[in-house]
């Protein structure tokens, strides 16, 4: 299978674990999120790209925005409609977005932007935004400095491979101007159930045969069991650095 052939394969694979990935990924710190709106308050109109299950919708609607969500995959659409009931949820892709010209003021893209093709998705992300509006793109990345069985995930999910982002230097470009970056170190509380979760919503974890599906995910519960916290439905913080960027339409 060659690349590209993979990556389309990964991108398309979510839908079958959209209730895993609402229950085990991370939300999104709103320090990340203050930085990424633009100043000055006032009613913004945003559409959460590649929104998934609904993750970053949820916390921008709780902000009093008016959110559309859009993404590709009819599994989570169903998913971020169940749990995010007054929101617009559309099915569309970065490359062919179903809004018209100029009626959003800033668009986020959230744990997505590496799935695109920029060349395509930027000029129609520009096409939707109002003049001088924004795109803002965030990454939650786990830290795996800071404790020990963190180390021991990471060098798990290693070995399974996976698609590579580019949260540190993610490709605008014209009719973008410059991009800014910056990096919001945080932590999330979670159980073992949803360090299980957190793996199994993985893409390159979400298309192993079944039997090896298992074994990975026995080898995290492993894991789990060798940290006292996480002991009786305990919560341990997974240490994350939200990698934020944004630009502005020049």
């Amino acid at each position: 299978m060659g690349e590209s052939d993979a990556k389309l394969l990964h991108a398309a694979s979510f839908g079958a674990a959209a209730e895993a990935y609402d229950r085990g990924r991370p939300a999104y710190p709103e320090a990340a999120l203050d930085w990424l709106l633009p100043a000055g308050g006032g009613p913004l109109r945003v559409l959460d790209l590649g929104a998934g299950t609904g993750k970053l919708t949820r916390q921008l609607a709780s902000r009093g925005l008016d959110v559309v969500a859009v993404d590709p995959s009819p599994g989570m659409l169903d998913q971020l409609r169940r749990t995010s009931p007054g929101v617009t949820a559309l099915a569309g892709s970065a490359e062919a977005l179903p809004l018209d010209a100029g009626s959003v003021d800033l668009v986020v893209v959230a744990q997505a932007w590496h799935w695109v093709d920029p060349h395509r998705a930027v000029p129609e992300v520009a096409r939707v935004l109002k003049p001088g509006g924004r795109l803002g793109l965030l990454w939650n990345c786990r830290d795996p400095r800071r404790d020990g069985w963190t180390a021991d995930l990471a060098r798990l999910m290693g070995r399974l491979g996976g698609m590579e982002d580019n949260s540190d230097d993610p490709p605008v470009g014209p009719p973008f101007g410059a991009v800014a970056r910056h990096d919001v170190p945080w932590s999330q509380p979670m159980t073992a159930e949803g360090l299980v979760d957190l793996v199994a919503s993985r893409s390159y974890v979400i298309v192993l045969p079944p039997d090896e599906r298992a074994r990975v995910l026995d080898a995290v519960r492993a894991i789990a069991a060798g940290v006292p916290g996480f002991a009786a439905g305990g919560r341990v913080p997974m240490p994350y650095v939200t990698r934020c960027s944004r630009a502005d339409l020049a």
